[in-house]
């Protein structure tokens, strides 16, 4: 499709479906994903928009020995209490102060996992080890650390959501699934160090990327989105 044509009713419905197909998954295959369709995904993400094209984002991708090591060292920091008590995340992703629609649906996805996969309110220990499965990538093939430099104000962040979702829907659009992963945050010091980043470069989040097991029951997980009425004006005069 060039860029002035009118999508065909198939082209609309194709993107429609890559969009509304897209789901953090927290199960995969160990399937190998080849370098050359990770870099198609990332060649397509590219063309986000960006504020006067700036294109804030940088993008580490590991696989193979790189993966195992370091998903290795962030979830030991994670299962030793100490260790992790010792990093904290650089920047707030939640609100310090909860509040409603977003509270509930926020604990509405938390226990609907927990249910799929009958972890009780009172088992901490299951809790944990679901939560550690982050810093694995949930046995992703591949893992993405995506980062931005520190010079680069709000705006940027915005950019980087599109592109983001970008990543996400061009993987769809080729059987592939993924998770985006704030809380690989918390372990920023640990990733730069092994990512060698430089101080300007901060960490954004991670992702999984790979094929979905469809096995999984943790998998079968959708979550609700709030009606088009629900969240939208329309003002006509």
């Amino acid at each position: 499709m060039k860029r002035f044509d009118t999508p065909t009713p198939e082209q609309t419905a194709a993107v429609d479906a890559a969009i509304k197909t897209r789901h953090s998954l927290r199960a995969f295959l160990p399937t190998p994903v080849p370098r050359a369709t990770v870099e198609q995904i990332l060649e397509v993400a590219s063309w986000a928009p960006s504020g006067t094209n700036t294109q804030p984002w940088q993008v580490h991708v590991l696989t193979g020995a790189a993966l195992e090591r370091v998903a290795g060292r962030i979830q030991a920091a994670y299962l030793d209490a100490e260790q992790n008590a010792a990093h904290k995340e650089e920047y707030a992703y939640y609100p310090n102060e909860w509040r409603s629609p977003y509270i509930d649906r926020r604990r509405k996805v938390g226990w609907d996992l927990y249910g799929l996969l009958g972890i009780a309110k009172t088992d901490k220990a299951r809790m944990q080890h679901q939560h550690g499965r982050n810093f694995i990538f949930f046995d992703a093939p591949v893992g993405l650390f995506f980062t931005i430099d520190r010079v680069m104000q709000q705006g940027s962040w915005l950019d980087y959501g599109m592109f983001l979702q970008n990543v996400m829907v061009a993987a769809r659009a080729r059987g592939l699934h993924t998770c985006p992963q704030a809380a690989f945050t918390q372990f920023h010091r640990l990733i730069a160090e092994e990512l060698q980043l430089n101080e300007e470069q901060m960490l954004v989040c991670g992702m999984s990327l790979g094929f979905a097991d469809p096995a999984a029951v943790e998998n079968s997980l959708v979550t609700e989105r709030a009606p088009v009425a629900e969240f939208a004006r329309f003002l006509e005069e």
